[in-house]
C-alpha cells in the first residue's frame, strides 16, 4: 500500500511538471480585448492591459488562446489577436518591451499623458526581467520597475499625517519587496547599489522636531552606505545627504547647548561636501559646492536662524 502510494505520488508529480516545461509566456505590448472564441464578433470577456503577463495555451491562425493575468487576483482565459504579444522567443523581445516601457514612462511624465501609463511602465519593465532574465538590460529593467512602484507608493505615504511623525516606525513605509528582489537577483551591480540606496528612505525620520537624534542617525546611515558601496552611482548623493545633515546639526547643537559638537559637525559637513563634489561631475557636485559655500559663510542650512 505504501509503495503504491509513493508510485502514484511520483506519477502525479511528473505529470504536473510536464505542462510547466511547455508553458509559453508572453507580455502585452498593447491593450487587447479577450474574446470567448477566436472571432471578433464573439462575446467580449475583458481587456488586458500593457505589460500584463499572458500564458499561451494554443494558436489558431491570427489568434491565440491565453490565460491573462488581469490583476493579482483575477485570471481570465480567452482568445486575443496574436499581434502585440511579445514572447520569450520573440527576436529582440527584451528591447521591444523595454522600449514600450520607456514610452509609457514618458507618457506618465506628460501633463496630458496616457492614463495609467506609470503602471503600464512598471509592469513592462518587470516583464523584461521575467521573460528575458539573462538579457543585459534585465537588471536595469527590474530596477526601473521597482523605482516607479516606489515613487507611486511614496507619493501616497507622504500624503498621510503619519508622514510627519518623528520616528520612521510610526508611519507605514514603502513596500521593500521589489527593491529587495533587485538586490538579490542582481547582486554586485549598480542596480543593486541603487536599490539599497532607496531602501534607506524607509528608515528616515518624518520630522526632526529640531532635535539632534534624527539627523545624527541619518547622517550615519548615508556615510555607512558611501563606505560600503564606494562604486555606487548614488555615492555622491549619499555623501551630500550626510553632509547636509551635519550642516543642519551645526545649528541644532547650538540650540541644545553643545558648542563643541556644533564645531565637530561643521568640520564633518565640510569634509563630506568636499568628497561629494569630487565624487561627481553632475548636479550633486554642484549642490555640494553650494553647501560648502553656505557653511564657510556661516549661513544656517536648517531652521529659521537669521543674522
Amino acid at each position: 500500500m505504501k509503495l503504491n502510494s509513493t508510485v502514484a505520488s511520483l506519477i502525479l508529480l511528473f505529470a504536473s511538471a510536464l505542462p510547466a516545461a511547455a508553458v509559453i509566456r508572453g507580455a502585452m505590448m498593447r491593450v487587447a480585448t479577450i474574446y470567448v472564441s477566436p472571432d471578433a464578433t464573439s462575446a467580449k470577456l475583458a481587456e488586458v492591459e500593457r505589460g500584463r503577463e499572458v500564458v499561451v495555451i494554443q494558436a489558431s491562425r491570427d489568434w491565440i488562446n491565453v490565460e491573462a493575468q488581469l490583476t493579482e487576483e483575477r485570471v481570465v482565459t480567452g482568445w486575443i489577436l496574436q499581434k502585440g504579444v511579445v514572447q520569450s522567443s520573440t527576436p529582440n523581445g527584451d528591447r521591444i518591451l523595454f522600449g514600450e516601457a520607456v514610452d509609457s514612462e514618458d507618457q506618465a511624465s506628460q501633463r496630458h499623458g496616457r492614463r495609467g501609463a506609470a503602471q503600464d511602465a512598471l509592469r513592462l519593465y518587470y516583464e523584461v526581467s521575467q521573460l528575458f532574465p539573462t538579457s543585459p538590460i534585465a537588471g536595469e529593467a527590474m530596477y526601473r520597475s521597482a523605482d516607479i512602484r516606489w515613487q507611486i507608493e511614496r507619493a501616497d505615504v507622504m500624503s498621510r499625517p503619519s508622514a510627519h511623525e518623528k520616528e520612521a516606525f510610526l508611519r507605514e513605509g514603502m513596500n521593500e519587496d521589489y527593491f529587495t528582489e533587485v538586490k538579490k537577483k542582481f547582486s554586485g551591480t549598480k542596480w543593486a547599489d541603487l536599490a539599497v540606496f532607496h531602501l534607506i528612505e524607509n528608515k528616515l525620520c518624518g520630522d526632526w522636531q529640531g532635535a539632534s537624534k534624527c539627523p545624527e542617525k541619518e547622517a550615519e546611515m548615508y556615510e555607512k552606505y558611501a563606505k560600503e558601496r564606494p562604486n555606487s552611482p548614488a555615492v555622491a548623493e549619499a555623501l551630500y545627504d550626510a553632509a547636509w545633515r551635519h550642516s543642519a546639526l551645526i545649528e541644532i547643537y547650538k540650540t541644545e547647548g553643545q558648542p563643541k559638537k556644533s564645531e565637530e559637525s561643521r568640520a564633518k559637513a565640510v569634509a563630506l561636501a568636499e568628497r561629494a563634489s569630487q565624487a561627481s561631475q553632475g548636479d550633486w557636485a554642484a549642490r555640494a559646492q553650494r553647501l560648502l559655500y553656505l557653511i564657510q559663510q556661516g549661513v544656517p542650512t536648517y531652521g529659521n536662524a537669521e543674522e
